[in-house]
């Protein structure tokens, strides 16, 4: 089973860089939940470019009925980001392994 979307998300936080909290993060929900015990994996992938620095996408909770999904800029040992981001379409692809 495949399932695809997308979403328009922007960021007003700052970069997030403890895991475990989705309060920033926005739920997105199946069409269709997938079958009882299954296995999902979301791939996403930023569809536009309305702003000049490099969004980093970051999904978690991914279950069967859906996943949090947030723009996160890219944050590393030498890259750091102020995190807010213009608003970019977000396209998904969700499958079982």
């Amino acid at each position: 089973m495949i399932q695809t979307g997308k979403v328009s998300l922007d960021s007003k936080h700052p970069v997030e860089t403890q895991g475990g909290d989705l309060s920033t993060f926005t739920r997105v929900n199946f069409p269709t939940p997938f079958p009882q015990d299954s296995e999902v994996v979301v791939f996403a992938q930023v569809q536009t470019f309305h702003g000049p620095h490099t969004p980093g996408v970051r999904i978690a909770n991914v279950n069967r009925t859906g996943f949090h999904i947030r723009m996160n800029e890219l944050f590393g040992a030498n890259i750091m980001s102020d995190g807010p981001h213009v608003l970019e379409e977000i396209g998904w692809l969700a499958v079982t392994v």
